[in-house]
Parts: C-alpha cells; sequence; structure tokens
C-alpha cells in the first residue's frame, strides 16, 4: 500500500500549527495567531484537494481522514469532491451547465437576475472583487445549490452534510475554547483563507475553442506550496493523479512542450494577474456558447 508520507506529514502538521497558533500564540499574540490560522485554513484546502485526487494513500477513506475537520467551516469534503471531480472533464471545462466550478452564466440566467446581482457579478469579475467580495459570493452560492440539492434528495448530498456537520462543530468548539470569538474566527481566519485560494482559482480557467485552451499555467510563485504547485493548472489537470511534489518536474521536462500544448496561456507569477485584471473584470459573465441559447 503505497504512502506518500510528505503529504501525510503536510496534513499533520497543518492541524498541529492550527492548534498551536490557536491555544498558545492566540493568548499573547492574538492578531499574529489568527493571521497565521487563516494561512493554515487555505493550505488546508489545497491539502483537501489532494486528498480528493487520491493522496496520500489509495485508500479513499484514510484521505478523508486526514483532512475530515473543515477549518474552512462551510464546505463539505464529500461536495468538494463530488464537484470537484466532475470539473475535471476538460471537454466541458467552464461550461455553465457542465463544470460545477464555472463563473460563468448563460444569456438567460444573467439576463433574469436583479440589477444588483449582476452588478456584484462584474465586480466579482475583477481580481480585487474576487478577493474581497468572492469568499462571500462563493459560499453563498455553494450553500444555496446545496439547499435545493438536499431538497431534491439528490444522492449524497444529505450524508456529505451530515458528517460535515458534527466535524464543523467540532471545529467551531476547539475556536471557542481557544478563547476565539466565532466571528471573528469566521471574519479573520474564514474569510482570508478562502480569499487566498480564490487569488489561485480566479484566472485557472477561461472559454476556448480547444479544451487545451481553458486552463492556465503560472510558472513561478512565492504561493506555490501554500497551493501546493497547483499554479501549474494546466499540468495537474494532465495528470490529476500525480502528487503535488512531483508537477514542477513533470512541467520542467517538458516546459515548451507544455506552452505550446495549452496555447499560450501563461503567465510568470500572480503579480502579472494582479497587473492585469485588479480593477478589470477578466472576462464577460455571459459564456460566449450561450450568449443566444441556453
Amino acid at each position: 500500500m503505497r504512502v506518500e508520507w510528505l503529504t501525510a506529514f503536510l496534513m499533520v502538521l497543518c492541524y498541529s500549527l492550527w492548534m498551536v497558533a490557536g491555544f498558545y500564540i492566540y493568548p499573547t499574540y492574538p492578531v499574529l495567531a489568527l493571521m497565521v490560522m487563516a494561512v493554515l485554513t487555505a493550505w488546508h484546502s489545497s491539502l483537501s484537494h489532494e486528498a480528493l485526487h487520491g493522496h496520500p494513500t489509495p485508500d479513499a477513506r484514510v484521505n478523508e481522514a486526514f483532512v475530515f475537520l473543515p477549518l474552512m467551516i462551510f464546505f463539505p469534503y464529500r461536495r468538494y469532491k463530488a464537484t470537484h471531480l466532475a470539473h475535471h472533464h476538460d471537454e466541458r471545462l467552464t461550461d455553465p451547465f457542465d463544470d460545477p466550478e464555472s463563473y460563468y452564466l448563460t444569456q438567460r440566467q444573467y439576463q433574469g437576475m436583479p440589477w444588483l446581482i449582476k452588478g456584484l457579478l462584474k465586480i466579482n469579475n475583477t481580481m480585487l472583487g474576487r478577493v474581497g467580495l468572492g469568499p462571500w459570493m462563493t459560499t453563498i452560492k455553494f450553500i444555496w445549490n446545496d439547499l435545493g440539492l438536499i431538497r431534491k434528495n439528490e444522492d449524497g448530498v444529505r450524508l456529505a452534510w451530515g458528517l460535515h456537520l458534527p466535524a464543523a462543530g467540532c471545529v467551531l468548539w476547539m475556536v471557542h475554547a481557544m478563547g476565539i470569538p466565532v466571528w471573528a474566527y469566521l471574519a479573520l481566519v474564514v474569510w482570508p483563507s478562502l480569499s487566498l485560494i480564490l487569488i489561485r482559482s480566479f484566472a485557472e480557467h477561461q472559454w476556448h475553442d480547444h479544451p487545451e485552451g481553458r486552463t492556465i499555467i503560472i510558472e513561478q510563485s512565492p504561493l506555490s506550496l501554500l497551493f501546493l504547485n497547483n499554479n501549474l493548472h494546466f499540468v495537474h489537470h494532465a495528470y490529476p493523479r500525480a502528487a503535488w511534489y512531483e508537477l514542477p518536474a513533470i512541467y520542467d521536462r517538458h516546459r515548451m512542450g507544455w506552452l505550446e500544448k495549452n496555447r499560450g496561456y501563461v503567465f510568470a507569477n500572480y503579480s502579472q494577474l494582479w497587473w492585469r485584471w485588479a480593477f478589470t473584470a477578466k472576462e464577460k459573465i455571459v459564456h460566449p456558447k450561450h450568449q443566444a441559447r441556453d
């Protein structure tokens, strides 16, 4: 039974450092502790992404156990796993019907929205808007959609939430035991942690006629460890079962081939995304293939 010990170690380390920050640093340096916990909570999201792709063991139940306590509170692991694996169909990437992680809408969906929601969506299509408003818009949309699936008794959704709620309650109990107000944890840990993750996901995908041109490559970033090398997102989509620490070598061995294959959707670092789209909408909200049909 193959075990990726480095990944397993990071999963244990993440929880351990989170508890050290809350129980031992927070009483003396509360601001520092909350900042550290926010980074660790974002890191836990990246580690959860590794777990759902079959790491650090071949046993899905063991992998789930490694990341079971949801530091980000609002997102059940099994729902994240179901939606993310459905997202990994490159021929359907970005489609508002077939890709659960698409930010695009159809023309009919967009036209039927109140003007305020349209305005928020436009802001959310900028880098600054995604980091500021995105956490709340993402959370509300996710929970709203899942409530609809629960009402329809969609397979696996109630079980996912049934497992998640006690685990989230355990996290909030620990937060209370640390002396951290729950509102402070949600506002100063969960919100910033999701903002960090949304830096990564902001430009991960775009519409392109060819599926290979829909996924980004960010070549270098000081956030690579936090994102577990998912800045090389095109490589991850090509080799979704490759461990995070294998992706840079896979990319470096055939760099020019990767650049050609993904149709030039490449940036040197995340700073380039900020310069280009901090205040400018990255794309139109309506999917190009759904401008005149549903």
